[in-house]
């Protein structure tokens, strides 16, 4: 990404502040002015003070010695009040605005990643996906208010400070300004060292990140595999990593640092110098070079703020830059230009020739055709790997096929809205995804509006009844993240739950009975066809035994429909479902053996 277009996408987002930058800038400006002025009561206190020379203001009526004295150092506190006052202030804004850009570019970015399609974040880690948001977001107030807007006021203090010492000894000024070019050139050499050190050091950081996010939220896993001196040897591996090269971004920046100011300290130790011998020479005062070496120190912090807070800007921009590289992904599944919102949703579904596969090269779909009428109760079976959760995903638009069409009600799913596509569809799908909140919250997901009556009616059809007596706070218990304080069983009725209460008129299962026993399997298949009766229903089922009532059963195999019809038509077909069925009455009878 090109450097001036991350600056414009800095300046870009600073417009909206531009009000109160504008206030802060001429504040800065005032703030300027009133540091020229600090070193001039010192310069008066030891020329017409101490060594009793007359006042050169003419305007001031006749004041004695003492006067000038108690004067100065009232004008001194009052300017170094006035300047820490404003600063205050202009400190105080930059970084509300700073903060706030922050803020506005992490609800950008999480908005976005909301956006893209369930294929960017299969090929994504979610830990580098969590450094950008938590940590690169931060970049942006770095560079703006840290960096861009630090240089302007060094700036401002440059060129105010450049106007008076010129005034005082234009050769001693020269002087002073000839290192600026040389600190330009160590700028040019090591700004592209420290941007490649400084995206490595994220990238690292993100790896970490993930190696975190992974072992935790597997750890019953890794406990069950008793994998926890691994896992634990993984994470400092990658920790170590990350910390090296992190450090390896502060050992060059301090060298950069150190570069800058030992540049500084010669060009101080040259004005010095040259100054002393022109006041030996009666060229000038003694106040005259303590006010010009006092401007120098002022003269010399801008310059050295301006040149330190570059080494700032080049580390942050790594981090900007990987956050407009995602905001730079355009979303796979959007609205097209065209698209209407699905109303009055019957539920009939079709599939027309669909193919699709997540490597377009090797399809996972072959050409399905189906048709469901509204209302119907269709299965999907068939072994693992066969689709079926992939014609779920299809039918709810988190991929697109690359060949073929799917309609609902008649209307191409592509040309309808994503929100009222979405909204006609509830889904039970695996794993049951549970978020770390009360179970009330995690039901109500299907339904934020929902009363408590409703909530109640779904959790009884999914037979949670018995859950909730059992627990103190009841709708109000918090679930661990993942579900993890429930049994397998009760996470997924919580999922049916809240599909229940959805009321979409179209359902799809993904296997929704997979983890409850025999006796628990009947009853919520008994409440799910009660409630969903005259919606339509699309059952990915494991157990073929569940689905001996749908209205239609299609048999995939390598992505392929290759057996349809009812259930007792297939059993008497003799065909690969029979099979399956064969097989899986003979494991059953095995394990009661």
């Amino acid at each position: 990404m090109k450097r001036f277009h991350l600056y414009g996408e800095v300046f870009r987002r600073m417009r909206r502040y531009s009000l109160q930058l504008l206030g802060v800038v001429a504040a800065l400006i005032f703030s300027s002015l009133i540091e020229t002025a600090k070193p001039w009561p010192l310069k008066v206190v030891i020329d017409n003070v101490l060594r009793a020379q007359p006042l050169a203001f003419n305007w001031l009526p006749p004041l004695s010695r003492r006067q000038l004295l108690v004067g100065s150092c009232i004008v001194l506190v009052l300017l170094y009040f006035l300047v820490g006052a404003i600063n205050l202030a202009s400190n105080y804004v930059t970084i509300s605005i700073g903060q706030r850009m922050v803020n506005d570019l992490r609800a950008q970015l999480f908005d976005h990643l909301q956006r893209l399609s369930l294929a960017f974040h299969r090929r994504r880690e979610i830990g580098d996906l969590m450094v950008r948001i938590a940590y690169d977001t931060m970049s942006v107030q770095t560079i703006a208010m840290n960096g861009l807007f630090q240089m302007l006021s060094a700036g401002t203090m440059l060129a105010a400070m450049l106007c008076v010492m010129v005034r005082v000894d234009l050769v001693l000024c020269l002087v002073a300004v000839a290192i600026i070019p040389l600190l330009s050139l160590l700028i040019w050499t090591v700004s592209g060292t420290i941007d490649r050190l400084s995206t490595n050091a994220r990238v690292k950081e993100g790896r970490l990140y993930t190696i975190a996010h992974q072992a935790l939220a597997a750890i019953h896993v890794v406990q069950a595999f008793t994998r926890e001196a691994e896992s634990f040897e993984q994470f400092v591996q990658s920790s170590r990593e990350s910390l090296d090269q992190t450090l390896k971004v502060y050992v060059f920046q301090t060298l950069y640092g150190g570069g800058v100011s030992l540049l500084i300290a010669g060009g101080t130790a040259i004005v010095i110098f040259l100054g002393a011998k022109h006041v030996m020479s009666g060229a000038l005062t003694v106040g005259g070079l303590i006010v010009f070496t006092t401007y120098l120190a002022s003269l010399y912090q801008p310059v050295n703020q301006i040149f330190q807070t570059y080494g700032l800007v080049e580390n942050a921009k790594a981090g900007l830059r990987r956050c407009l590289e995602l905001l730079e992904i355009e979303p796979e599944i959007t609205d097209r230009p065209n698209a209407q919102a699905l109303t009055s949703v019957r539920g009939e579904i079709d599939f027309e020739d669909v193919v699709f596969g997540y490597n377009p090269a090797q399809p996972v779909l072959k050409g399905v055709t189906f048709h469901a009428d509204a209302g119907q109760q269709v299965a999907i079976v068939g072994p693992s790997g066969a689709g079926k959760t992939t014609m779920a995903s299809l039918l709810m638009r988190f991929y697109e096929p690359q060949q073929g069409t799917i309609r609902i009600d008649g209307h191409d799913t592509r040309i309808a809205t994503l929100r009222s596509l979405r909204a006609s569809i509830a889904a039970v799908l695996q794993p049951p995804l549970i978020m770390g909140a009360t179970i009330r919250a995690n039901v109500a997901l299907g339904k934020p509006t929902a009363t408590e009556r409703e909530i109640y009616n779904a959790v009884e059809a999914a037979r949670l009844s018995a859950l909730l007596r059992k627990l103190p706070r009841g709708l109000d218990e918090i679930v661990g993240q993942g579900g993890y304080s429930l049994s397998e069983g009760e996470a997924q009725r919580l999922t049916i739950a809240r599909a229940l209460l959805k009321d979409a008129p179209i359902l799809i299962m993904d296997e929704p009975t997979s983890a409850l026993d025999a006796e628990t399997e009947s009853l919520v298949m008994a409440a799910v066809q009660e409630v969903m009766r005259g919606r339509t229903t699309i059952v990915i089922a494991h157990r073929l035994s569940t689905i001996q009532n749908a209205d239609q059963i299609l048999v995939l195999r390598d992505g392929k429909i290759i057996e349809r019809g009812l259930f007792k038509e297939l059993i008497a077909h003799q065909g690969f479902f029979n099979h399956l069925y064969n097989l899986q009455a003979w494991s059953k009878s095995q394990l009661q053996a």
